[in-house]
């Protein structure tokens, strides 16, 4: 059974909507490093802890996500997740001690995005879409993930400036309220589950990824991603700060990073239908690494910076079509929320050093320099694995066709 187009495209903006609100409040996390760390009277390490271990949760909840989304459906899934989320967001507004951030924005929000998370909606998205415009509707829900910024960092940055991070952190915490009515839209994707009875089952579908090759160096290329994100989305906002260019710029320099993603994204999806994904990851793991080491060599100023965050924003989520784009050409879209949640699995824990790295270096040497090398030159690393991929669709899949 197929849905029809018009509730495809609802099941589309809907995950966009989902994935907006969930990813842009995360995205804004990086600008509650200095209030909490100054008014806790943490060092930078403390909080970085607290986002590090919520990118960990995440990605190890995140292919229990899959699954459970695979098979009972994506709306009861995003529900779950978005209360989870909301919990942990609460939590935070009235830690006290770091025992209590933790509880609350590592473990409560780290599980509760993997529920709601681009795992479960891209699966969703690719169950409804064409087959010759899959790639670009992956790329569409990516942007939405960053469009989120584009209202919430806004947001974000005016309630600290009013009532403090306790006060926006409950503001994001009442806004997950939306999740309700968008994620009711997505039962037209649980359908496309429900009624695709029989074939290949999960357990089989997991080990024929687990013997392909590519897949594995998939894993592999998608923790260099979640390392170069992470850090700089943790750590950016600080780092423009630490050099005197006001907490007004670091800000925007998330703005520009989320604008240039979302027009950066919707690029990577269109050019996923027509050329090898395979060799457009090498060639935006390659872009960074040119685009971190220029940033480093020539040094932080205003127009460098927002140089920078457009160029990496550009190429800042396009890995996601891409690589979710290439699971479903290789293995179909059928187990996609459950094969990409473990490749995103690694994306998180590459989450989890990247943000706890940059803490833990800026406190030991009071610079974030060597961070920014080790970003850059596993941006090498990472091209260089995708090359060699076998993009072909898998055997089973060329006999059904």
């Amino acid at each position: 059974m197929r849905s029809s187009p018009r509730l495809a495209v609802l099941v589309l903006l809907c995950a966009v909507g989902i994935v907006g609100l969930a990813f842009g409040t995360r995205q804004s996390f990086g600008l509650f490093v200095i209030p909490i760390s100054l008014d806790m009277g943490w060092g930078r390490e403390s909080f970085s802890l607290v986002i590090a271990v919520q990118a960990l949760l995440n990605g190890i909840a995140a292919p229990f996500a899959g699954a459970i989304s695979d098979k009972w459906g994506s709306a009861r899934t995003v529900l779950a997740g978005g209360a989870l989320y909301a919990a942990g967001l609460a939590v935070m507004s009235q830690a006290t001690s770091a025992s209590t951030m933790m509880l609350g924005g590592g473990l409560l929000v780290g599980m509760g995005i993997s529920a709601c998370g681009m795992p479960v909606l891209l699966g969703a998205v690719a169950r409804v879409a064409p087959a010759e415009r899959r790639s670009l509707w992956l790329g569409i829900v990516t942007a939405g993930a960053t469009a989120g910024q584009l209202a919430i960092i806004p947001l974000v940055q005016s309630r600290i400036a009013t009532s403090g991070w306790s006060g926006a952190l409950l503001t994001l915490a009442g806004a997950f309220a939306l999740l309700l009515p968008l994620a009711a839209c997505l039962r037209s994707a649980d359908r496309q589950v429900t009624d695709r009875r029989g074939g290949q089952s999960l357990s089989e579908a997991l080990a024929e990824a687990r013997g392909h090759s590519g897949y594995l160096l998939l894993l592999l290329g998608f923790f260099v991603c979640g390392f170069q994100v992470q850090f700089v989305a943790t750590h950016l906002p600080a780092y423009i700060q630490d050099q005197g260019l006001g907490e007004g710029l670091a800000a925007s320099a998330l703005m520009v990073i989320a604008c240039f993603n979302m027009l950066g994204a919707w690029t990577a999806g269109y050019l996923g239908g027509l050329h090898r994904k395979k060799y457009l990851l090498s060639g935006i793991y390659l872009g960074r690494a040119l685009a971190i080491v220029i940033f480093v060599v020539v040094g932080p100023t205003p127009l460098s910076v927002l140089v920078f965050c457009a160029v990496l924003g550009f190429i800042w989520l396009g890995t996601v079509p891409l690589t979710s784009g290439l699971i479903a050409q290789v293995f179909g879209p059928r187990y996609l929320s459950t094969l990409f949640a473990i490749v995103y699995l690694s994306h998180q824990a590459g989450n989890f050093v990247g943000a706890w790295v940059g803490g833990r270096v800026y406190d030991a040497t009071g610079s974030y320099e060597l961070v920014w090398w080790i970003a850059a030159a596993l941006g090498v690393v990472a091209a260089t694995l995708h090359a060699p991929i076998d993009d072909r669709p898998v055997a089973r899949l060329a006999r059904a066709g």
